[in-house]
């Protein structure tokens, strides 16, 4: 199945996606894709997606359903636009938009988040987000037949475990529940069950991509491939906890993917499906690492819209960059190595 706007130009190279959520820095990513979305030169099968990489699958599929690639791309600045103009933060941030920091005052009622729970903060569950999905996002598209496949993940708050929301499944809680930060927000109750960020569990989820028929792979990581300098301090400590632990179940699937794919390829048969789709599978990856690798944890809290437009921008600037050195190969062969980019320093994992 392809999408409906894509049978004029089915020949063009088709096109999975992975895309993992950062808060903030999601804006890097609307960048890359309204970068990819103006070339017209790819379709998309299947998206999957992670809190703010969520949100953009979700702002992108509604947007071709409606009008195509530009309506994709009218729809990913809207739904920014929307997120960048909701609150006030320009009393709350310190520094150059290049680099922003939060105001002393604002650390200060973030602190409060780490001794009182979102219960006791914000008893009636209040969530900026909510407003600008509903007006951004008609869920009954998306759900409509030859919607554009995507996999939305959340987190099982009682189990851990992933749970991946389909076509079929999405609505508005659904999406809440893919960037649902348990220090900021209540769990998002479904059909009775709770749900947190899917960054917990998968961020974003890889391999359910190949039973999507997925062949060509491009995941956008936002994430920092490694740092500088060991953290020190009680709070730079946490913060590096925390990114490791919504990157880690990342880096494994990722490694996992590339390592099972080089086994498929060695090997003299490919009897069952899953084994030949690996074999036919390439991945890419656009990373974000010498772009945001350099900023400061908070910036991810930042949903300032002069920021965000800086994050687009150089977003795109690094698209068109892949693009220009590894686009043709989409179709014909992968441009990454996962196996090698991801292994540990000194050794295999």
């Amino acid at each position: 199945m392809v999408w409906p706007f894509t049978s004029p130009a089915a020949a063009r190279p088709a096109l999975g996606l992975a895309l993992q959520g950062g808060g903030a820095h999601g804006a890097y990513t609307w960048g890359v894709l309204d970068a990819l979305l103006e070339t017209g030169r790819f379709r998309f099968t299947a998206i999957s997606g992670t809190s703010a990489g969520a949100m953009n699958a979700l702002a992108l599929a509604d947007g071709w359903m409606r009008g195509g690639a530009e309506g994709a791309r009218e729809a990913l600045a809207a739904f920014w636009g929307a997120v960048g103009g909701k609150l006030p933060f320009e009393q709350w941030l310190v520094g150059p938009t290049e680099s922003p920091g939060l105001a002393p005052g604002l650390r200060a009622l973030m602190h409060w988040t780490r001794l009182f729970s979102p219960y006791q903060l914000n008893p009636l569950g209040l969530n900026p987000l909510r407003e600008v999905l509903a007006a951004q996002i008609d869920f009954e598209r998306l759900r409509r037949r030859g919607a554009p496949r995507l996999l939305i993940a959340a987190t099982h708050a009682n189990t851990g475990r992933l749970r991946l929301f389909r076509n079929h499944e999405l609505e508005l809680d659904a999406a809440l529940a893919s960037s649902c930060l348990p220090t900021l927000h209540q769990a998002v109750m479904i059909d009775g069950e709770p749900y947190w960020d899917g960054g917990y569990s998968a961020n974003p989820a890889l391999f359910p991509l190949l039973h999507e028929g997925v062949a060509d792979l491009l995941i956008v990581a936002l994430s920092p491939l490694s740092h500088e300098n060991v953290p020190i301090s009680a709070e730079e400590i946490r913060s590096r906890a925390l990114e490791f632990s919504f990157n880690a179940g990342f880096l494994r699937e990722a490694t996992l993917l590339a390592e099972a794919a080089a086994e498929a390829r060695r090997s003299a048969f490919a009897i069952g499906r899953l084994e030949r789709r690996l074999r036919a599978l390439r991945l890419h990856l656009i990373d974000a690492h010498d772009d945001l690798g350099t900023l400061a944890a908070e910036t991810r809290l930042i949903a300032h819209r002069p920021f965000l437009e800086r994050l687009r921008d150089l977003g795109r600037a690094r698209a068109q960059r892949w693009l220009d050195q590894h686009g043709a190969r989409i179709g014909r062969a992968s441009s990454v190595d996962l196996a090698a980019r991801f292994a540990p320093p000194g050794g295999t994992a």
